[in-house]
């Protein structure tokens, strides 16, 4: 083997007895009960989520769900020598273990299962809390980042100077107002992370409407703007995680992801912001004396009254047009710096943005709305211990069993299989984290050989990037959306937001299935 030192790491599976997995099933219902009677309870996202966190890490380690094992960071998953792997079972005094022959050397390690063996190469091992690799600390990493980056960047006046230009393009009208800043918010998430997306636009819709006198309409606003943002998700192959799970086992390019991928983004995009205008009453000003009022009143708008230092407005200008740039090409960056990944170029970009204010950073920390990154970090420890409790492999198989008969594997499915695996695949990932639910559908049409071209996949793209506008803990952006319609006081519950928002995912997720089902296959690519 020469210079190669291989490691390695053998994935075990502790084996869940069903009474486990239905408890920990039922604990998944009570926190989405409890957040959905978040106001009666008198208790915040992070209080409520936390308690239900902690009880599942209880139960995990008292039940023997948890993985408690040594962690190795820093080495990488290495191929196989042309030699042959031998594996040898070995039972001594110590316990279980296997002995791994590769060309011609020996090493040992535990194990637990029967799991295919993988080689690491390099890296250290150490001590970690069980419950760390659960979060996934990139999205706290955006959320914390991007929210401080927005705060100071907002200092410079930059927001307010686009919102009121944007304003003065719509001439004061609401309706054109709404529609412009419904197509901004899809071209932002198709290019930024979907948090950073509404964090930026939502910033700019309660400027532009406070400058108009328009904030009762802020409710509408924010909330078409959320749903849009996992629209805009769809957009490219890198827009959203499910895209990027999906899209690479299913060996789809980025230029034909795009291509099949625009026409329904454009479609939906339409759909939901006409549905949001009748729905909020959101209409065009037709009196010729409040038009001519509205031109007068946007006219009178000063965009550079909010400029105090015009060298900072133009360097935060060209901070921005520069995050964009980074977030939307960061997993190309140069020097292995795409490694580092969106959450160290948001928290990189804050750090730059504060400099300015280095003696006086602790009125921008004080802006971070830390219940919700208290909520995200427990909701994915929950989340974690779910797919170790084989509750979201449950749910996978209850799907499989649904979609699977004699002539799937070597077929491209039947327009019920689309049609039961993209509704499926939307209402679960309303209610649990759609990264692991989408790798687990991938996996399980790349095991049943369902061919690349497959209307399946799109079926699993859709479904997992649209369950998240079904509830506001579906996905990261509209539950951003939710926290800024509290942040300006505006009222709306967890069943509020169920109820008002069911119409446009149900108008999204039918027109998906059209979309699949009839228009997808005449696209070429």
């Amino acid at each position: 083997m020469d210079a190669w030192t291989f490691s390695p790491l053998l994935a075990s599976r502790v084996e869940v007895s069903t009474p486990v997995t239905v408890l920990f099933a039922c604990l998944l219902v009570g926190l989405i009960a409890c957040l959905a009677l978040e106001e009666k309870l008198h208790a915040k996202k992070s209080v409520i989520a936390g308690i239900f966190a902690i009880v599942c890490l209880l139960l995990g380690a008292v039940l023997g769900v948890l993985p408690f094992e040594r962690v190795v960071v820093g080495s990488y998953e290495a191929l196989p020598p042309e030699e042959p792997l031998e594996v040898e079972v070995i039972d001594d005094a110590d316990g279980h273990h296997e002995r791994i022959t590769v060309g011609g050397e020996e090493s040992e390690e535990s194990a637990g299962g029967e799991e295919p063996l993988t080689l690491h190469v390099g890296g250290h091992r150490l001590s970690m809390p069980v419950y760390i690799p659960g979060i996934d600390w990139s999205v706290i990493a955006i959320i914390l980042g991007s929210s401080l980056f927005v705060d100071v960047t907002s200092q410079s006046g930059l927001f307010t100077w686009i919102a009121l230009r944007v304003t003065k393009l719509s001439r004061g009208d609401p309706f054109w107002l709404l529609v412009l800043y419904g197509i901004m918010t899809v071209v932002f998430s198709a290019v930024l992370n979907n948090v950073t997306a509404m964090i930026i636009v939502g910033s700019l819709t309660a400027v532009s409407l406070g400058k108009l006198g328009q904030l009762d309409k802020l409710l509408g606003f924010l909330l078409i703007e959320g749903l849009l943002t996992n629209i805009g998700g769809l957009l490219t192959l890198i827009s959203s995680v499910p895209n990027i799970i999906v899209g690479t086992t299913a060996n789809i390019a980025f230029v034909t992801f795009f291509i099949k991928a625009a026409p329904y983004v454009a479609l939906a995009t339409a759909g939901t912001i006409f549905l949001g205008l009748r729905l909020f009453g959101i209409r065009r000003l037709t009196d010729p004396k409040e038009q001519q009022r509205a031109a007068a009143m946007v006219a009178e708008f000063d965009e550079n009254e909010g400029v105090e230092h015009w060298g900072f407005f133009w360097f935060a200008g060209a901070m921005l047009i520069l995050f964009i740039l980074c977030i939307a090409t960061a997993a190309v960056l140069p020097y292995r710096i795409n490694h580092l990944g969106m959450g160290f170029i948001a928290l990189l970009f804050a750090g730059v943005m504060l400099i300015p204010f280095k003696s006086e950073v602790d009125r921008f920390y004080r802006t971070v709305d830390w219940d919700l990154l208290g909520f995200f970090m427990a909701l994915f420890v929950v989340i974690y211990v779910m797919e170790h409790a084989q509750v979201l492999a449950s749910i996978g198989r209850g799907i499989e069993a649904v979609l699977v008969d004699k002539k799937f594997a070597n077929a491209s499915g039947n327009k019920l299989d689309a049609t039961t695996l993209l509704a499926g695949s939307a209402l679960f990932s309303s209610v649990t984290d759609n990264i692991p639910l989408s790798a687990m559908l991938a996996s399980i049409l790349k095991s049943l050989g369902a061919p690349n071209e497959s209307g399946l996949w799109w079926s699993v793209i859709f479904g997992a990037n649209l369950g998240g506008n079904l509830t506001p803990i579906g996905s990261a952006s509209t539950l951003v959306a939710v926290t800024l319609i509290h942040k300006h006081d505006l009222h709306l519950s967890f069943g509020q937001f169920v109820k008002v928002a069911f119409p446009y995912a149900l108008l999204q997720i039918g027109l998906a299935i059209v979309y699949v089902l009839v228009i997808l296959p005449w696209i070429p690519g």
